[in-house]
Formats: structure tokens, sequence, C-alpha cells
């Protein structure tokens, strides 16, 4: 996959904006903790490298900023319940499209461009456009790999099981044959095949 240099002037731009995160994760790959967004978009970007590896500039630009900043709109800014939180992750999509777009503008993307990658950060057609569906297999190869486990760990069996399915729901036969190829732990694997066996 080649990075132009514009790309890699925008690539800079979402990284710089997430390296503000106060949040920090560990990253077992370089044995340090990072800000929390920006690992996760450099693990989309690596994830989506492998998965799709003639994706579209655009495609590149809405994984790496999709979850651009998302520290600044927590959940708890939110009231309990499952309306707040389809509210909340509604928020959050037009939020990270927008600043997205901001950023791309300043290093000179079209109009046209910023609404390619504001259309496919919102997941606006799933499962009728292409690119937007790639982006979400991605997202949900990046949660089962990294962040699974941390979930599994704290919620029942059922909790996890119902997700599990879920996020197999939303994947396509693609995601699907890249999903189990995973390097899971055993624990996460046999959740997974009890998943789909349910």
């Amino acid at each position: 996959m080649q990075e132009t240099p514009l790309l890699h002037q925008i690539f800079e731009k979402i990284d710089a904006a997430n390296a503000a995160d106060p949040n920090l994760e560990h990253c077992p790959i370089t044995d340090t903790k990072q800000p929390k967004e920006l690992l996760y978009g450099r693990r989309m970007s690596v994830c989506l490298a492998s998965f799709s590896p003639n994706a579209s500039d655009y495609l590149q630009i809405a994984a790496r900023a999709q979850h651009i900043e998302r520290w600044k709109s927590p959940r708890s800014d939110f009231p309990e319940g499952r309306s707040a939180y389809k509210k909340w992750r509604s928020q959050l999509g037009l939020m990270h499209a927008a600043r997205a777009a901001e950023l791309m503008s300043e290093v000179g993307y079209s109009e046209q461009a910023c609404e390619r990658v504001k259309f496919l950060i919102q997941k606006r057609q799933l499962r009728r456009d292409e690119e937007t569906q790639t982006l979400e297999d991605v997202i949900c190869l990046v949660f089962l790999e990294h962040h699974m486990e941390a979930f599994t760990a704290k919620h029942s069996r059922e909790k996890v099981i119902d997700i599990l399915q879920k996020t197999w729901q939303k994947m396509s036969p693609n995601g699907h044959k890249a999903a189990l190829k995973l390097p899971l732990s055993d624990c996460l694997a046999a959740l997974v095949s009890e998943a789909l066996d349910a």
C-alpha cells in the first residue's frame, strides 16, 4: 500500500491530534503505554493494509481517523440506556467525520475528497457501499484482535456471546474469513466458536 505525500501529511495530522489523548493503553509490541486513540488509529491502518491492500486513499484516511479525538466526547456525558448510547454513537460519527474533513482541508484535499471520507466515517450505506463495508470489517477485526479480551474480562459470558454474534452480523464473508485467522487466545477462540454455533 503506497503512501503518497498528501496521504502522509494527513496521517501526520491525525496522529498528532490523537497523540493528545490523555488515556493511555499498553502496546504489547513496544511494551509501552501509548495514547489510546493514537494506538487505535495505527492498528486500524495496519489491519486495513492486510485486509484490503489496494484500499483507496479515502478509505485509508477514514480508517486512521475512525476514532479521532474520541475522548472529547465521553460516554459519561450521556445518560444511561440504549437510546442515549445510540445518540452518543451517532454524534461521535459526526464529530469524527467533521474533524477528519477539517484536517484534510488544511493539507489541501478537495471538498469532494472530504465529503467521501465523511461518508465513510459515518458508515453510510453499510453493505451497499463496498468501502463502507470494508471499513466496518476492519473495525470489527481490530476489536476482536485487540479489545475483545478486555471486554470479556468485564462482562458476563452471555453478554460476550451476544456481542460476538452482533459483531459477526456486521461483517462481510471476507471479514468472517479474516476473523477466523486472527491470533486469538484459546479462551477467546472458544467463545467465538460458541457464539457462531449458537
